[in-house]
């Protein structure tokens, strides 16, 4: 404990003397306040989305509690579509070689560009924002399950096969373990994809959020808000994404290290 402690203690250093060089630089002029607000002027922004909210009434919990929610939804929805369907298509490669352009095409439309068009067939409600949301997630997060199962090592399936396994058995013992840390990597790509789409999908036809935050704060100058709402996502962000890290290293012990999986 004491030795993690001292390692951070550099960093963590090197941290606060920027924050410090930040302030004194936009009270001694070298910065504009309203382009670099300083912390002091943050930590204000903060206390007030924490009692009053901004705009009135509406709090930094409860921008961050909808922010989850959609996304949640959006993210579980892609998944549980993405992954079923992934692995199908990559233990099938005549299907893959069929579907690979339409894939590819896909996930190359901007996610944010459908969104005039998902209005029109949806309105600018909730369903406009998950839609978005599960949209920009689900292409990702397929590409990563197909490859996944396309790319496991063939000595562990022929290895596999010289002991009698075979078929479905084959399938589910060797190649689904074998492909799972590349499915770890692919959902937490579709996370990040997920957060991306939020801030532009919360930008319409809502006052709650943060992406609504960031865009109501823009409206009125208040660029201490706006670094508030962005620090906000990051951190929800890096919160799930630490939990998928946790998760993936309790149901795959034997994996190791992501950073060896071939990308």
């Amino acid at each position: 404990m004491t030795r993690r402690f001292l390692q951070a203690l550099p960093p963590l250093a090197a941290f606060t003397v920027l924050l410090l060089l930040w302030e004194a630089e936009v009270r001694y002029g070298f910065l504009k306040p309203y382009q670099f607000p300083p912390v002091s002027r943050i930590a204000r922004g903060f206390v007030e989305l924490s009692t009053t909210g901004f705009p009135t009434g509406v709090s930094i919990w409860s921008h961050a509690l909808t922010t989850i929610l959609r996304v949640l939804q959006g993210y579980g929805a892609a998944l549980a579509l993405a992954i079923p369907l992934g692995l199908v298509i990559g233990a099938l490669p005549v299907v893959d070689k069929l579907t690979a352009p339409l894939i590819v095409f896909c996930r190359s439309v901007a996610t944010l560009s459908l969104l005039p068009l998902v209005i029109v067939w949806f309105g600018a409600g909730e369903l406009t924002k998950v839609f978005l949301i599960g949209y920009g997630c689900f292409w990702v997060m397929l590409s990563n399950v197909i490859a996944g199962v396309r790319y496991v090592d063939p000595t562990l399936v022929r290895a596999a096969r010289t002991f009698g396994l075979k078929g479905l058995e084959l399938y589910r013992s060797v190649v689904l373990p074998a492909a799972l840390p590349r499915i770890f990597a692919g959902a937490r790509m579709a996370l990040g994809v997920g957060f991306m789409v939020i801030v532009g999908a919360e930008m319409i036809g809502t006052i709650e959020g943060l992406g609504a935050l960031i865009m109501e704060a823009r409206t009125f100058y208040r660029s201490e808000i706006t670094i508030i709402g962005m620090l906000v996502i990051g951190l929800i962000g890096f919160t799930i994404s630490a939990g998928l890290m946790a998760l993936e290293r309790a149901m795959l012990p034997w994996a190791g290290n992501l950073d060896r999986v071939r990308r």
